[in-house]
């Protein structure tokens, strides 16, 4: 993926509320449910850092991730770079209220520009493992 590519966005309604979309977005005993299993921790706190690896194809991918943005219950961000690898982005988490669902809408932006020879990096894969972590799995975990 390149800096200079669009948005990655992924919007997925969820027949639950506010409270519990944020607490699946945040509580780390919830994360490992539908995320990353192996998240050694995480808080909802701007400049909290976690790293954990990832194995793809052969390949470690330890994710370093660093919280950028918080306002609770409605909207978390981090900075994503895998260690031995160029690249940075940031993954912008927002839930907006809408009656009786809330709505998640998320926005995934390069900062820096990530290896285009590696398929993880590419931009299908991670389109391909945003549908799957909200429309699938989260969608899943909450309903």
């Amino acid at each position: 993926m390149k800096k200079s590519d669009k948005p990655i966005i992924v919007e997925q309604v969820f027949n639950t509320s506010k409270t519990d979309l944020w607490k699946a977005l945040t509580d780390i005993n919830e994360m490992k449910k539908w995320y990353f299993e192996n998240i050694p921790d995480f808080k909802p706190v701007k400049g909290f850092k976690t790293s954990f690896n990832v194995v793809s194809n052969g390949r470690n991918f330890l994710h370093k991730w660093e919280v950028t943005e918080v306002v609770p219950g409605e909207r978390i961000a981090y900075g994503w770079r895998f260690e031995g690898y160029s690249g940075l982005s940031t993954t912008d988490f927002y839930i907006k209220e809408e009656g009786e669902r809330v709505r998640l809408i998320l926005t995934v932006t390069v900062q820096e520009d990530f290896p285009e020879d590696i398929e993880e990096f590419k931009r299908e894969s991670c389109i391909g493992g945003w549908n799957y972590f909200i429309n699938d799995s989260l969608k899943n975990y909450l309903e």
